[in-house]
């Protein structure tokens, strides 16, 4: 009796499909954080505070920031923001997913890593583009005086999504360089 031995081949549709797999969670991102947005709006007075935890170490509260990170650029003329804010971060994410797209070299976990801050910069650019006031902000947390910092600027779903994806891709990016040095040194 012979044992038949299976293999399974991805066919080039399959790969395509399993690269694009990855965007799923950019389309969560995006809506949970618009749905976090939506409800932060309608439920919790602009610059009031809606709950706090731990005494008040976390708040969720109703901000909202026409500049960029750490509130840079808020007081720039509103033509000025409208193309550094809004054009430049469009290119730039359009650049990022014409180079995942035509990469084959990424890592799975870099290819999530990538969906994952694409899809925390199209959340805050929709804010951008829909919002006049700007990007909303609701996650505040007590810095305790860190660099001078009583409490750590404002902060939202696509912000976190985008330090958390950024932090993974920089990991894998080492990590792939180390394995590359490895193997390049015993050769």
């Amino acid at each position: 009796m012979t044992a038949n031995t299976y293999t399974v081949e991805f066919k080039p549709a399959q790969l395509k499909l399993k690269k694009y797999i990855p965007f799923i969670l950019t389309a969560l991102i995006i809506i949970v954080d618009q749905i976090t947005k939506i409800l932060i709006a309608s439920h919790i007075a602009y610059r009031g505070v809606g709950a706090s935890f731990l005494g008040d170490f976390l708040r969720i509260v109703h901000v909202s920031n026409p500049g960029i990170a750490f509130s840079i650029g808020q007081g720039w003329s509103v033509m000025a923001r409208g193309i550094l804010f809004r054009a430049i971060p469009l290119i730039v994410i359009i650049l990022v997913i014409g180079v995942y797209v035509r990469n084959d070299d990424f890592t799975a976990l870099q290819r999530w890593a990538i969906a994952g801050i694409v899809g925390g910069g199209l959340g805050n650019l929709i804010d951008r583009f829909a919002r006049k006031e700007g990007v909303i902000d609701f996650i505040d947390v007590k810095f305790y005086g860190l660099f001078g910092l009583e409490r750590w600027p404002t902060f939202n779903v696509a912000d976190s999504a985008v330090v958390v994806c950024g932090i993974l891709l920089i990991i894998s990016f080492l990590i792939t360089l180390k394995k590359e040095k490895q193997s390049g040194a015993v050769v």
